[in-house]
This record gives structure tokens, C-alpha cells and sequence, in this order.
């Protein structure tokens, strides 16, 4: 069965980077438009490229630093001599994910925008296509990090399967530091340019979105990229690389066999054949309602999940056997809970639907009320998403796992890899977002036919939902792969000995972590909200400045110095970037040095449970800020310039941060403190202070 089971994950691998590079290679082959357009797209590419790399150069210095302390660990025999190496290569595999995202991406925009020319139909086909790069190669890489991992603890360090599952599942701290760093400053760069280039255009100057005489408007685009494309792709890597791996190790710990880790590969194997025939399926007419338009991308969606539903079956009932075969129950719900979660996050952040309509209305009388009404839509939009994964975990564990301790969190796990499943197909579709974006502000920047500007805002609008959407999705994910690790942390206290685990609420220690856990969101998403406040200030500044000081920027005979813009957000969000990202790392360490084991079991619960909340309060508040805008901008309340317009923006602009850096940045400090948590066990089981 090994043998199989490798030779079946490494041709899933194999297929899912294959169909991405033949997806590029779409992309690539339409026209990019004329020399304006083509220009444009030049700038927003050399500034993506300058900023990646420079971000890898300062996270290159943590990898280093953090590697020679694993090694030191690994000398006293705290950790596996293991986990270092694969420390970096799940790092360099989470930044690959989003460069190659990202270089599609920016060769996508000015297609799409040239493909919108010919029909909204073909624009679609080029910017789903240009998301499908992202999707297909984040799952292609994270199930090849598995494979050549597994192959090599099996077949060349001759470990048994035990060994492998509790060492695979101490992998994904590279990853998740690496998605943490690109969410944050991906976050930060996109967000300081679009609230500076909102704030000092739209609402001071009074000049259009992506108007070419805005001096941050370029940055912005750039941003987009950096940020909701390669941060998004590194953040879902982590993610999809985690679920695998603790399901691996909670069914290691509850079968103490090989066709317990078979089960979660082969059901990522699955997700990527469904994926791709899904892809076929996401087509369009020439209708710009965005009802229209979100049919045919949940097209592609469902019917992968339906064939992943359907696929699965046959496969837990061949290989863990008939009486096993309740597991299909954990699976199913994992995967119809991803449906539901984004069904759920399009309800509240959709202009078709009356929660964002209603929002829209209250810009009416002013600023002061759209911003009470998004951040009432933002926490009571909660509710559903916490009734979708608390049945989701019932049903897994008292269901799937028939009420077994071991076999009930091998079935949330299951649950985690379910939701998972689909994800080539479904990061394509918030991926696309970017894309059309930037495809509108090509046209806007190159004076392209109004109707033209129609098309790509339709594509745009329903970016805003899709990028919502596979928010909600990253979020629900995150919290059913953090429950999986947070069981795997426990498993690895207990495989370690001599300590008596009580996770009794009554318990001191338990009841101090979890106070530090719940506080930690809070002060994450402080210090992110912080860190764009900063940044746009000098974005603001320096495009006051510009139109103040460059003549004739306003009349159009002079160009706005847009270097200057990227170049402030590069430093910007370099800088900012460092500070959440050590105390995401730090933290776990020291309450555990302190707290012990039980200390960070408490930690963990209270980061999960709050963490889970604000991040989906401020994505799908921010999402509706945003459509609300949009939907006056299509002519409702005043349309554009209108006072209701003008506060729709304010609301827009406060909700930037919440749904681009704060929010999506939270689900991965969950996952990082479980991963940290788990690495470092040895290390707190030994030396803590108290218990």
C-alpha cells in the first residue's frame, strides 16, 4: 500500500502543476492590448517583482535564525533532526505558491481587460484561468512537499509509520510563518495604497477610482497582487499542507496504520481530479448581473464538491473498511460546511442580497451610520458560520467517530481535509478577484470604451464576493485545521511522558491560557490595523504632495510620480510585517515556558474560539463596505459623487484593512500558534515553571 499511496499522491501532484502550467500557458497566449495598456501592466508587474523580493530577503533572515535554533533543538534531542529541513522547505514551497500566483496574475490583467473587448464572456475565461494557476499550483506544491517528505522518512530513513505521522505534522511552520509574513505585508502594502489613493482621490480630490492622475493608484494594483494573490496563495498553502499532515497524525494515533494516512492523501488526490473537471464548467454569457456571473463560477465550484462527495465513499469503504465507513459522515460534513460557510459569507457581502443593500441605504445620512451598520452586518454574520462548524464537529466526532476519543478527532480532521478537498477550484475563484480588479483599473488608466469599464466592473464586483467568499472559506478551514492540530499538540505532549495533561476549565493554568489565547486576535489585529494607519498616512502625505508641488498632474499634461507611492508601501509594509509575525511565534513559546503543556492547551482553545470570530466579523464586514460602495456606484442612492457615495467610501475605506489584512491575517496566526506549540512541545514538557 505504500508504494501505491505514493505513486498515486506524487501523479495528483504531478497532474495538479501540470494543468497550472498548461492554464498559464492559456493566460499567456492572449493579446495584451495596446502599447498603454501594455505599459501600465509593466508597471504594476516591475513593482510586484521589487516587492516580493525584498520581502524575501528580510524573511530570508528569520528562516536562517529560526533554522539554527531547530538545529540546536534537534542536538538535545528535543526535536526530530527532520523538522529543521522540512522547516524550509515548507517555507520556500508557501512563498513559491504565491510567486507563481502573483506572476500570473500580473500578466492576467491587461489580457483581461483586452479579452472584456471581445465579449465578458472571454474576460471571464481569462481571469478564472490566470486564478486557476494559483489554485492548482498551491495544492500541486503542498501535496508534493507531502509526498517527497513521506518517500523520503520512509524509503531512505527507513522510519516506521508512526514516526513518519508525528514528524510530518511538526512540518508546517515554515509554511505557516511564511503564509504570516506574506498575509501581513501583503496586507499592509495593498491596504496603505488603497486607503491613501481612496482617501486623498476620491474623497478629497474628487476624481474616479484608478484615475492614472492619482499617484498611488499603480500601488495599488500592485498591492492587490502582493497581497489578496501571493499572501492568499501562501496563506491556503499552509493550510491545505496542515489539514493533511494532523489528519495523518490522528489517524496514525487511531488506527496505528498505514491506510489511515491513505485516506486523507487519496481524498487530496480526489479534490484535484474534481477540481480540474470543475474548471471546464465555469463559463458565461454576455449578461453583467452579478447573479449571472456567480452562477457560473459556483457551477464549477459544486460540481467538484459533488464529485469529491461522491468520490469519497467508495473510498473510506475500501479502505478502512465497511465498519468504518461513518467516517463518510466526517468527510461530507467538512465538505458541505466549506459550501455552506461560503454560501453564508455571499449572503452577507453580496450587493444581490439585503444585508449589503440595506448597508448601502444607510450612507444616506452619513459616514457615522455605514460604519454602525458594517460592523453590526460584520458580528452578526458570525452566527451562522459558528453553526455550520460547531454541527460540522458534532456530527464528525459523535458520528464519524462513533464517540471515540481518538477516532472522533481523526473524523474532525477528516472533516478539515474535506473542506479542503476542493480547494484548486476553489482558490481559482477568489484568486480571479485581483484580476479583474486590476483588469478595471487598466481600462480606467488607459481611457478604454465606457462599455468596456462596464464589463470589467462586473467582473470586479463579483471578485469582491468570490475574494469574500474564499476569505469565509480560509477562515472555516482555519478553524477546523487549528481544532486538528491543537489534538495533535495533545497526542505529542502524551507521546513525549511524564506529565499528567488536565484540561479541566477549573484547572488555573487551563483558565489563564485561555484568557492570553482570547487576547491574542485582539492585539494581532490592533497592531495589523495599526501598521496600515501608518503607512496610508504616508501614502496620503506623499499624493497630497504630489498634486500640490507637480504641475499640471490634474489637467493630464503631467505624469504622477508613481515609483514613490510602491516605493513607500515596500518599506512600509517590510517593516511593519517583522513585529505580528515574532509575536505569533514568541507567544506560544513563552506561555508554555511558564504556563507549561496545560497553559497552552488553554492558549490555544481561547485563540482559536476568539480568532475565528474577529476574522470572520472583519472580513465580511469589510466585503460589505465594500459591495455596498459598488452597488451606489451603480446608481443607487445618488450613484458616484454623491453624498451617500462619498460615505460609502469612508465605510470602504475603514473596512480595507479589516478584510485584506487584519481579518485573513488571523486564521493563520491560529494554525502558526498550533504548529509552533507542537514543535516546541519537547522543549515546554521539560522547562516550564508552573505544573
Amino acid at each position: 500500500m505504500e508504494r501505491t499511496l505514493v505513486l498515486a499522491t506524487f501523479a495528483g501532484a504531478l497532474i495538479a502543476l501540470f494543468f497550472a502550467f498548461i492554464r498559464a500557458k492559456k493566460v499567456l497566449g492572449f493579446l495584451e492590448g495596446n502599447e498603454r495598456m501594455k505599459r501600465i501592466a509593466g508597471y504594476i508587474r516591475t513593482g510586484a517583482d521589487a516587492y516580493l523580493k525584498r520581502q524575501y530577503r528580510v524573511v530570508a533572515i528569520f528562516f536562517v535564525f529560526m533554522f539554527v535554533f531547530l538545529i540546536i533543538l534537534s542536538r538535545f534531542k528535543m526535536l526530530s533532526i527532520y523538522v529543521p529541513f522540512a522547516f524550509i522547505t515548507g517555507g520556500c514551497y508557501s512563498a513559491l505558491a504565491g510567486f507563481v500566483g502573483m506572476k500570473i496574475a500580473t500578466a492576467a490583467n491587461s489580457r483581461t481587460a483586452n479579452a472584456c473587448t471581445e465579449g465578458l464572456n472571454k474576460g471571464l475565461n481569462v481571469a478564472f484561468a490566470a486564478g486557476s494557476v494559483m489554485g492548482f499550483a498551491v495544492v500541486g506544491l503542498g501535496l508534493f512537499d507531502i509526498t517527497v517528505w513521506f518517500s523520503l522518512l520512509y524509503y531512505v530513513f527507513d522510519c516506521d509509520i508512526q514516526e513518519i505521522a508525528a514528524t510530518m505534522v511538526t512540518f508546517g511552520m515554515g509554511a505557516s510563518s511564511m503564509a504570516l509574513f506574506a498575509r501581513v505585508g501583503g496586507g499592509v502594502f495593498t491596504k496603505a495604497a488603497d486607503v491613501g489613493a481612496d482617501l486623498v482621490g476620491k474623497v478629497e480630490a474628487g476624481i474616479p477610482e484608478d484615475d492614472p492622475r492619482n499617484p498611488a493608484v499603480i500601488a495599488d494594483n500592485v498591492g492587490d497582487n502582493v497581497g489578496d494573490v501571493a499572501g492568499m496563495g501562501a496563506d491556503l498553502y499552509e493550510s491545505y499542507f496542515g489539514s493533511i499532515v494532523s489528519a495523518c497524525a490522528l489517524g496514525v494515533a487511531a488506527f496505528a496504520d498505514v491506510k489511515a494516512v491513505a485516506v486523507p492523501l487519496l481524498m487530496a488526490v480526489i479534490g484535484i481530479l474534481s477540481s480540474v473537471i470543475g474548471s471546464f464548467f465555469v463559463k458565461t454569457g454576455e449578461n453583467t448581473d452579478q447573479k449571472t456571473l456567480l452562477k457560473a463560477l459556483n457551477r464549477g465550484t459544486n460540481l467538484s464538491a459533488v464529485l469529491v462527495a461522491i468520490s469519497a465513499f467508495p473510498l473510506v469503504w475500501f479502505i478502512l473498511g465497511k465498519e468504518n465507513i461513518l467516517l463518510y459522515a466526517a468527510i461530507l460534513s467538512g465538505l458541505i460546511s466549506g459550501v455552506l460557510i461560503g454560501l453564508s459569507t455571499e449572503y452577507f457581502t453580496s450587493d444581490s442580497y439585503r444585508p449589503t443593500k440595506k448597508l448601502a441605504s444607510t450612507s444616506e445620512t452619513g459616514s457615522a451610520t455605514i460604519i454602525i451598520g458594517g460592523m453590526s452586518l460584520g458580528m452578526l454574520s458570525t452566527a451562522l458560520p459558528v453553526i455550520i462548524i460547531v454541527v460540522c464537529i458534532l456530527i464528525s466526532f459523535f458520528i464519524g467517530g462513533r464517540g471515540d476519543l481518538e477516532m472522533g478527532l481523526y473524523g474532525i480532521a477528516l472533516a478539515a481535509v474535506g473542506m479542503l478537498s476542493t480547494l484548486g477550484i476553489t482558490l481559482a475563484t477568489d484568486a480571479y478577484g485581483p484580476v479583474a480588479d486590476n483588469a478595471g483599473g487598466i481600462a480606467e488608466m488607459s481611457g478604454l470604451d465606457h462599455s468596456i469599464r462596464e464589463k470589467t466592473d462586473a467582473l470586479d464586483s463579483l471578485g469582491n464576493t468570490t475574494a469574500a467568499t474564499g476569505k469565509g472559506f480560509a477562515i472555516g478551514s482555519a478553524a477546523l485545521t487549528a481544532l486538528a492540530l491543537i489534538a495533535s499538540y495533545i497526542d505529542k505532549i502524551k507521546s513525549i511522558g511524564n506529565f499528567e495533561i488536565d484540561m479541566s476549565i477549573m484547572n488555573p493554568v487551563v483558565l489563564v491560557g485561555l484568557f492570553i489565547g482570547g487576547c491574542l486576535p485582539f492585539v494581532f489585529a490592533a497592531l495589523t490595523m495599526e501598521s496600515v494607519g501608518r503607512a496610508a498616512q504616508s501614502i496620503v502625505v506623499e499624493v497630497r504632495r504630489q498634486f500640490q508641488q507637480i504641475k499640471g498632474i490634474m489637467t493630464g499634461e503631467a505624469e504622477a510620480d508613481y515609483a514613490s507611492c510602491i516605493d513607500i508601501c515596500t518599506k512600509s509594509s517590510l517593516n511593519e510585517m517583522v513585529l505580528p509575525t515574532i509575536i505569533a511565534v514568541v507567544v506560544p513559546i513563552l506561555t508554555g515556558l511558564v504556563l507549561g503543556p496545560n497553559g497552552v492547551i488553554g492558549m490555544l482553545a481561547g485563540a482559536t474560539v476568539t480568532g475565528f470570530l474577529m476574522a470572520i466579523l472583519m472580513s465580511n464586514a469589510g466585503g460589505a463596505w465594500d459591495n455596498a460602495k459598488k452597488y451606489i456606484e451603480g446608481g443607487n442612492y445618488g450613484g458616484k459623487g454623491s453624498d451617500a457615495h462619498k460615505a460609502a467610501v469612508v465605510g470602504d475605506t475603514v473596512g480595507d484593512p479589516f478584510k485584506d489584512t487584519s481579518g485573513p491575517s488571523i486564521n493563520i496566526l491560529i494554525k502558526l500558534l498550533s504548529t509552533v506549540s507542537i514543535v516546541f512541545a519537547a522543549l515546554i514538557v521539560n522547562f516550564h515553571l508552573i505544573g
